[in-house]
């Protein structure tokens, strides 16, 4: 969308757990943001995924994996910018 040209392609890294659960992070435009992603109950495959910036922005993101290491969905800062994610080695 167009709020989120500005910014092109963003990073985002997730360490896993492996007990549905793992630390979350990325930069956009300077802003580090930080928390959780964790798989939806009941599901191997759907998670969300969200961080808390340190200028007080947010990042929530929706995702559904493929296989362990592959997988797809969308990230929503708190300004309107909606990304889409690749979840990958």
């Amino acid at each position: 969308n167009e709020a989120a040209s500005p910014y092109g392609v963003v990073n985002a890294l997730v360490t896993n757990d492996l007990n549905g659960r793992g630390v979350f992070t990325a930069n956009i435009n300077g802003e580090s943001f930080s928390g959780e992603a964790t798989r939806r109950a009941g599901s191997s495959r759907d998670g969300v995924a969200n961080g808390a910036g340190n200028r007080g922005g947010f990042l929530n993101c929706q995702y559904s994996m493929n296989s362990a290491t592959m997988g797809t969905g969308t990230c929503r800062m708190s300004n309107g910018a909606t990304f889409t994610m690749h979840v990958g080695q």
